[in-house]
C-alpha cells in the first residue's frame, strides 16, 4: 500500500468500521484513523 491515496482511505474505512463496533479504546483508535485519513486525503489535493 505505497500508493498515496490508498493508505488514507484504508485508515478512514478502518476508523468507520471501528466506530460501528465501539469500546472506549476503539473510539480513540477510530478518531485517530479518521483524522489521519482526512489529513492524508487533503494533502493529496
Amino acid at each position: 500500500m505505497n500508493h498515496p491515496i490508498l493508505s488514507p482511505i484504508a485508515a478512514l474505512v478502518a476508523g468507520i468500521l471501528v466506530l460501528i463496533f465501539p469500546t472506549i479504546l476503539n473510539y480513540i483508535v477510530a478518531i485517530y484513523l479518521i483524522l489521519v485519513g482526512i489529513m492524508g486525503i487533503m494533502a493529496v489535493y
